[in-house]
């Protein structure tokens, strides 16, 4: 008997070791989690899909998204501004390409007002003239637009034929640093294409060089060196007396002459 009351004793004093535990436990306070900052947001106003250069641009290829205030700049078109952006900025024209998700900028913009794609992308001042090439005389088609060529001017030399007796051809560079504007009518590189053979190349050009160019044109064969991208945008300094100096060679109104540079 004194057995049975000793099991009974010892289970209702783990019963109570347990309880005791339990409400211990239950005194302790929850702990709390801090919420994570709010993040300031605006919505901007960005490409909804990939938007080519020279392209007129319509509301489908807009789109209002949540941009962190921090982050935008003040290029940004931001809703809160101009709520009535997309439809302000249809039937513009990009001067330049937009990713996907890219932010629209006006400076990237031009409305045309009817216009043509390449008078709205031609910067102010300069002038837009083609030229014939061929895959001998354009680099074998792997100049593309936006690449910075050379002009390369050959020729047949009469004055050294009458002093040599046989037939004499002359070659120079009569411009350098030429823009690209586009190859036939193809004006950016289109789904990874990376050759372009065309039959004309358009160049921008001041007009002064274009008059150039046109003169050439006459004289010669006209040839396209491509410019390294290192150096593609080391022009020759512009000459406002009647001519364009290209490293050592200078074209004058028809005269062709080597001079060394100061």
């Amino acid at each position: 008997m004194k057995a049975a009351r000793l099991v009974v004793l010892g289970v209702a004093l783990a019963a109570g070791g347990v309880a005791a535990f339990l409400v211990a436990g239950g005194d302790e306070k929850p702990q709390v989690v801090a919420a994570p900052p709010t993040l300031e947001t605006v919505d901007v106003l960005i490409a909804k899909g990939d938007i080519g250069m020279g392209r007129a641009v319509s509301p489908q290829d807009f789109q209002w998204q949540a941009w962190p205030a921090a982050t935008t700049g003040g290029s940004y078109i931001r809703k809160n501004d101009r709520p009535n952006a997309i439809e302000e900025l249809s039937g513009s024209i990009t001067r330049g390409p937009f990713a996907a998700g890219e932010p629209i900028r006006d400076s990237k913009l031009i409305r045309a007002n009817g216009s043509g794609y390449m008078a709205a992308i031609l910067p102010s001042g300069m002038r837009a003239i083609s030229t014939e090439i061929s895959p001998e005389t354009g680099a074998g088609g792997f100049i593309l637009p936006n690449d910075y060529v050379d002009v390369i001017l050959s020729r047949r030399d009469k004055l050294a034929e009458k002093a040599a007796g046989v037939e004499m051809h002359t070659s120079e560079t009569i411009l350098t640093g030429v823009r690209v504007l586009a190859i036939d009518q193809t004006v950016e590189e289109k789904n990874g294409q990376r050759v372009v053979v065309g039959k004309t190349a358009t160049l921008e050009l001041s007009p002064r060089q274009a008059e150039m160019l046109a003169l050439s044109r006459q004289m010669g064969t006209l040839s396209l060196a491509l410019r390294s991208l290192v150096d593609a945008d080391k022009k020759a300094p512009e000459v406002d007396d009647g001519e364009r100096k290209s490293g050592i060679n200078t074209v004058r109104y028809g005269v062709t002459t080597t001079t060394t540079p100061k």
